[in-house]
């Protein structure tokens, strides 16, 4: 799993200030309204809402909030319909990204995307220009508190997993993307603490870019697209700069 950077992303996020924290939740809220139409409110019963709050206390929402959340998207009253998009394109130098959205406007979302590609050095392309590049898998992440590695590597096979990776603060598990919920609860009861279980799209290769300009301009699209309240998750195959 060299170079793979959403967990890195993630990490990044944990120091966040307030106003950043409240973009993150809103976000997780929108996955949670669709989570809970789809599924309904009862994350006994629907698994996909269980890892949606595990994801949330994970960024430090408080109960309260999630439970007001899960309250109003599963009320009559509710009326906010959230429909799925995908966007695929370049960034600078060729960079593959993929771009998935829940919004109840696609033309405002499509008009945003596709400004942001434009003034920072991309293009947005077809569905399927770059989706080819990429595998679905599930990711896992759970906290390294010193296991062993041949342990932690036992228990992921045990629990659905194919793949691990050790970390210093960290062990990423990878399985298959439907095994993401049962693989979460089998380590969770196993002692585990589960930081992130989805199911993310990781490139079969990475691009370097060595270009200041093409560096900045990266960063500024990937920094444009996070902050977009309809964008839900974005891939691509920039092989990151170390922090």
């Amino acid at each position: 799993m060299s170079g793979h950077s959403k967990w890195h992303n993630i990490q990044m996020k944990k120091g966040i200030n307030d106003a950043k924290r409240a973009k993150i939740f809103t976000k997780i809220g929108r996955e949670m309204t669709v989570c809970i139409k789809e599924g309904g409110a009862d994350p006994v019963s629907n698994s996909k809402l269980r890892d949606l709050i595990a994801k949330a206390k994970a960024n430090n929402v408080p109960n309260d909030n999630i439970d007001r959340l899960i309250k109003k998207a599963s009320g009559e009253g509710n009326k906010n319909n959230y429909e799925s998009m995908v966007y695929e394109g370049y960034g600078p130098s060729g960079v593959a990204v993929i771009v998935e959205c829940l919004t109840d406007n696609k033309n405002r979302t499509a008009g945003d995307i596709r400004h942001y590609f434009d003034k920072f050095g991309g293009n947005l392309g077809t569905i399927g220009c770059v989706s080819f590049m990429f595998s679905d898998k599930g990711i896992v992440v759970v906290e390294n508190t010193g296991i062993d590695e041949d342990t932690a590597m036992e228990d992921c096979f045990e629990c659905g997993g194919d793949d691990l990776t050790v970390e210093e603060d960290t062990i990423i598990m990878e399985c298959a993307p439907g095994d993401v919920h049962s693989m979460r609860e089998a380590l969770t009861e196993k002692g585990y603490h589960v930081l992130s279980a989805e199911a993310e799209k990781i490139p079969a290769n990475y691009t370097q870019l060595t270009d200041e300009d093409a560096i900045k301009k990266m960063q500024l699209l990937l920094d444009h697209l996070e902050e977009n309240d309809d964008v839900q998750n974005v891939y691509h195959n920039w092989e990151m700069p170390e922090e």
